[in-house]
């Protein structure tokens, strides 16, 4: 039994009429008679009452028909379903991004456009360190990610998204506080506490402070560690030492922290959006697309 035998034997048990059923599928009567006596031999049923004057169904035929339309219209939607996945409309995308993320305005919007764009994909958004991120693209767990620079594996690529300054985070008393528009040498905090992530977290903020530093003829000394964003911010808040972030972060707006843009050359990141090499999902590159659309406008 093939598709084509269930449409054949519905078109003409709609007309009751082998002529006006055949002129519908556009074939020849003859072969459409043929077709519905293999099905009714194959089912070992008699469909359909035939006359020269009068076609009608029979009671086990009537009971096909209602199960014939249902199939048939599954089948319908299971191949508008494919075509739909195919396409990059329907599915689940998984994203991997880091916490300062949302603090970027492009990203928020992105994310907005591309469900207003698809609403019928699920959007699965995992929050991760940037190294984390970047594992789990390599490892297929997430099919694209938003992270900050670090060094990447051969088989990941990665474009950059926007570019930002590095700022300083000092509590609002701080003596360094007072003329927060003007750009500063990271080297005047040389002998500050710092309230930092850890170096085993995962982050390219990480390498690149103590990079920033070096070049600035320090060592960083951390005497608070911490694993959020805002809880440094937080902590810098409390007096308990002094950070440096992205400026994305201004964002966040907490009372007693002020930040200052850093006047040493490098003094910038990046944010990311990295991919497999061989990523060839639509719904990944619909979201790609978006994003860096983005960016340029």
């Amino acid at each position: 039994m093939e598709l084509r035998h269930l449409r054949y034997f519905v078109a003409v048990a709609e007309e009751l009429h082998f002529g006006r059923a055949a002129e519908r599928l556009g074939i020849s009567q003859p072969p459409l008679s043929q077709q519905i006596q293999a099905l009714e031999q194959e089912l070992g049923v008699r469909l359909l009452e035939r006359s020269n004057r009068h076609v009608a169904l029979t009671d086990a035929g009537r009971l096909f028909l209602e199960e014939t339309r249902q199939s048939l219209a599954q089948v319908s939607k299971s191949v508008d379903v494919v075509r739909r996945a195919q396409q990059g409309e329907l599915g689940e995308l998984q994203i991997g991004f880091t916490s300062s993320s949302p603090f970027v305005s492009i990203i928020p919007r992105s994310v907005f456009a591309f469900r207003q764009a698809f609403p019928a994909v699920h959007l699965d958004l995992q929050e991760m360190t940037s190294s984390e991120v970047s594992q789990a693209v390599l490892e297929r767990k997430v099919q694209v990610g938003m992270i900050r620079p670090l060094e990447l594996p051969q088989e990941l690529s990665a474009v950059e998204l926007l570019s930002e300054p590095l700022v300083a985070l000092l509590h609002a008393d701080h003596p360094l506080a007072g003329t927060h528009d003007e750009a500063m040498p990271l080297a005047a905090l040389a002998d500050e506490p710092f309230v930092f992530f850890p170096r085993t977290y995962g982050t390219g903020l990480y390498g690149q402070l103590f990079q920033l530093a070096r070049q600035a003829g320090f060592t960083p000394r951390i005497t608070q560690e911490v694993h959020e964003a805002l809880t440094i911010i937080g902590l810098v808040a409390a007096g308990l030492g002094v950070s440096v972030l992205p400026a994305s972060f201004r964002r966040a707006r907490i009372d007693g922290v002020v930040f200052r843009p850093l006047s040493d050359t490098g003094a910038t990141t990046a944010v990311w959006l990295i991919k497999r090499r061989q990523e060839h999902s639509p719904l990944a590159q619909a979201f790609i697309d978006i994003l860096t659309r983005g960016v340029q406008s």
